[in-house]
């Protein structure tokens, strides 16, 4: 394996691997451990494969063809707009999401390590003051500085996962409670959301359709494995009710991290558990906040001066920062939006419609076709309309009543 595909697959794996994978425990505990294992797997099979879909569309445009461009040339207008207000409202939610766990766990951090007891409206503020300025500065800044927060980030997971292992319980793994996946299916779509990255790959790869598929493939099984990892340690410890459990962290929006740290109450686990919500939260927050920030400036044409960063720095971080302290659980309420309004329509949906429209009316053609004819593209658009209808039920609060 060559150092460039290697590159390619911790391109993919870094992408993937953030913030979302504190809220699997929590969002996916109540069914257990089996259905959760069961789901991830489905979940990485379907988001693998509208990945090769989005592979196929964009080999069939010019070079450095994002997104919105391919929706424009095989929908028309109506598919740029579409995928112009996803696109736009499924940042938005991650940027609302990372904000919002990140408040109680700076107000912790700063106590610990310098003694300040902020209050609560300050928690986000070294996450927007201090890592928003990199974002301000560009990309170059938020590159060296992703780099070592993602070895930090691979130090404390390896860290937490051996630490852990001697307090688990199997017992606690063999809970099975089939209905309750339905909670979890919006947070799992949103771990597996990579797809943006494959105009990159494209061009890094020079067109070469098998590097990029096995990028793609080897770099999407990682986190696959580093999430049933996270699950099979955190299901097998976390008590499914009472203090610092999965119900009490679903009903009041707390991460895995902080239950597993209240729940065992030692120390190095909880020092250990801080450390990875750190890392996971910051490297998420700096790729998708400057991925809104490069996408507020293409889109509403504005110049990267002084004058125009400040404009962009306030609408790349002002609204998600009034939704992160006015929501109710907003950490997991926000992923759950992403995962169902954002991620599956526009990396399930819109995907298998592209396709549909370049292969059957357009007749375009490539050196690479994704496996499966009509039914697997019908099948794809039915499932992400699946996935919709999920979270519309679940936030008309419907599923309580479905569950109980």
């Amino acid at each position: 394996m060559n150092s460039k595909l290697i590159g390619g697959i911790l391109l993919v794996s870094g992408t993937t691997i953030g913030a979302a994978m504190l809220a699997l425990p929590v969002a996916t505990g109540q069914a257990g451990f089996i259905p959760s294992f069961f789901l991830l797997a489905l979940c990485w099979l379907y988001m693998t494969f509208t990945a090769f879909l989005i592979l196929e569309v964009n080999l069939w445009m010019e070079p450095n063809t994002n997104l919105i461009t391919m929706a424009r040339n095989t929908l028309g207008p109506w598919g740029a707009g579409f995928s112009w207000i996803t696109y736009l409202f499924l940042l938005y939610s991650l940027t609302t999401a990372y904000i919002a766990v990140c408040i109680p766990l700076f107000i912790e951090l700063s106590d610990a390590l310098f003694g300040l007891k902020l209050p609560h409206w300050m928690g986000a503020l070294p996450l927007i003051v201090i890592f928003g300025y990199f974002v301000y500065r560009g990309t170059r800044s938020v590159d060296y500085l992703n780099r070592l927060l993602m070895c930090g980030l691979v130090i404390a997971y390896i860290s937490m996962v051996f630490l852990l292992i001697p307090h688990v319980e199997s017992s606690k793994l063999l809970h099975v409670d089939w209905p309750y996946l339905l909670l979890g299916t919006s947070i799992i779509a949103t771990s597996f959301g990579f797809h943006i990255i494959i105009p990159t790959l494209t061009s890094y790869f020079k067109r070469d359709v098998t590097q990029i598929k096995k990028a793609i493939f080897f770099g999407s099984m990682i986190p696959l494995l580093v999430y049933c990892i996270w699950e099979a340690l955190a299901l097998g410890i976390i008590p499914l009710q009472g203090e610092y459990s999965i119900m009490q962290g679903y009903q009041t929006g707390m991460d895995g991290t902080r239950l597993l740290s209240g729940t065992l109450q030692q120390p190095s686990i909880s020092v250990i558990a801080k450390f990875l919500s750190f890392f996971a939260i910051v490297t998420s927050f700096l790729g998708v906040s400057l991925s809104l920030t490069d996408f507020l400036a293409d889109g509403l044409g504005i110049k990267k001066n002084q004058a125009g960063k400040l404009l962009l720095y306030a609408l790349t971080f002002f609204p998600p920062l009034f939704f992160a302290y006015t929501c109710p659980r907003a950490f997991l309420t926000a992923l759950e939006y992403a995962g169902a309004y954002g991620v599956m329509a526009l990396l399930g949906l819109l995907p298998g419609l592209m396709v549909w429209q370049g292969r059957y009316t357009k007749h375009y053609s490539s050196t690479f076709k994704a496996p499966g004819g009509k039914f697997l593209l019908i099948l794809t658009v039915v499932i992400a309309l699946i996935f919709i209808g999920l979270e519309m039920v679940h936030t008309a609060g419907l599923f309580s009543s479905m569950l109980h």
